[in-house]
């Protein structure tokens, strides 16, 4: 046996190795910056969560006869903190679908309540009804960041683990499983429009003769989200 073929199966070993090695750190590396990029899906939409018990206690008070608005808003805040993702559960499709489907719910329960409290000027006057919902906006627009650098970050993590030569490493030595990204409709994700000039102007749209808009996510239900 001549010393070529003595050394061949240590040259494949060592291709093997060479190649497993590109996944070996790479594959890591980027499921840690999807994982970052959770986090700060969660931040804030644990910010927006937050805010929705001062939000309704201060509509109540200034519109108490918005019950029904008020406890959709209550349980769709409920729905949605009640699940709890974690990092493992990012590469399950049905506890993600759920989730973002709890979100989604929050997020049509309170336009809604946005659209109702229109009818009422009095709560324009109120110095915290309009630093809560300053603050809701600008929450609502660190969700929908959160959520597209989440997406960015998944995608670029989902690809690598397909893609030779870090699909080997992914594989063979971290068992990697790909992750899911967000699937909501532009209006899910969109920051509300907040206009306070036009509250309680005559002609105002009427929010009980307007039906609350279709959100058609993957799932068929409205939305939380991480954004983000």
């Amino acid at each position: 046996m001549t010393l070529a073929r003595l050394l061949r199966p240590l040259f494949l070993a060592l291709g093997l190795v060479s190649l497993t090695a590109c996944g070996i750190n790479s594959v890591p590396t980027k499921e840690e910056a999807a994982k970052a990029a959770w986090g700060n899906v969660q931040s804030a939409l644990q910010r927006r969560a937050d805010l929705v018990p001062n939000l309704v206690a201060t509509v109540k008070a200034a519109a108490g006869s918005e019950t029904q608005i008020l406890t959709n808003v209550t349980e769709a805040r409920a729905r949605a903190t009640s699940i709890n993702v974690t990092t493992d559960d990012l590469s399950d499709p049905d506890t993600f679908r759920r989730f973002n489907e709890a979100q989604n719910q929050l997020t049509q329960a309170l336009g809604q309540l946005r659209t109702v409290v229109e009818n009422y000027p009095q709560l324009q006057s109120q110095g915290r009804f309009a630093d809560l919902m300053t603050a809701l906006e600008g929450t609502e627009n660190q969700i929908n960041v959160a959520r597209v650098r989440y997406n960015e970050a998944v995608q670029d993590y989902n690809t690598t683990i397909r893609t030779f030569p870090d699909v080997i490493g992914a594989k063979i030595v971290h068992g990697a499983k790909p992750m899911q990204p967000f699937e909501a409709t532009q209006a899910a994700q969109s920051a509300p429009t907040v206009d306070f000039g036009t509250m309680g102007e005559p002609g105002a749209q009427n929010p009980a003769a307007t039906p609350p808009a279709n959100d058609n996510t993957e799932t068929g239900t409205a939305q939380t989200g991480t954004g983000n």
